[in-house]
């Protein structure tokens, strides 16, 4: 049996980094949710009653937050950073309800997110990625 487990071939590891683009995809993410927090400022201010230095201090905070956690995707605790932000966005709902709307938007694409790690992940183990295939045999 153990024949058997040496002759088999293992699973080739990925020519490329497979991670590098989801990485990319997720600093984009958290750019384009911070911008989009910070656009909300004159919605809160206009339409939600004005602003109090607490809704003012919470948005730029988590939009800045956001833009520093966008420049650290590549360490390990990046992907529970960026959903801990994603929860406080749904927890502006407090300041005003269209920051919840923000977050529930955005909550869509980090949950879209997800499942494209998570499929990344099943045909990396697979050996499915196009950098993982070997070149055969040529057919004439």
């Amino acid at each position: 049996m153990s024949d058997q487990q040496q002759s088999e071939p293992a699973v080739p590891p990925p020519a490329t980094d497979p991670w590098k683009g989801l990485r990319g995809v997720m600093a984009g993410t958290l750019v384009l949710e911070a911008i989009t927090v910070l656009l909300a400022l004159p919605v809160v201010g206009a339409v939600g009653g004005g602003l109090s230095w607490w809704s003012v201090v919470y948005l730029v905070g988590l939009a800045a937050l956001m833009m520093v956690g966008a420049g650290m995707q590549r360490r390990s605790w990046a992907l529970p950073f960026n959903l801990t932000l994603q929860a406080l966005v749904l927890l502006g709902t407090f300041v005003h309800l269209s920051i919840g709307v923000i977050g529930v938007i955005f909550a869509a694409v980090w949950a879209f997110i997800l499942v494209l790690r998570h499929d990344v992940k099943r045909r990396m183990e697979q050996g499915l990625l196009p950098s993982q295939r070997v070149a055969g045999p040529s057919a004439s």
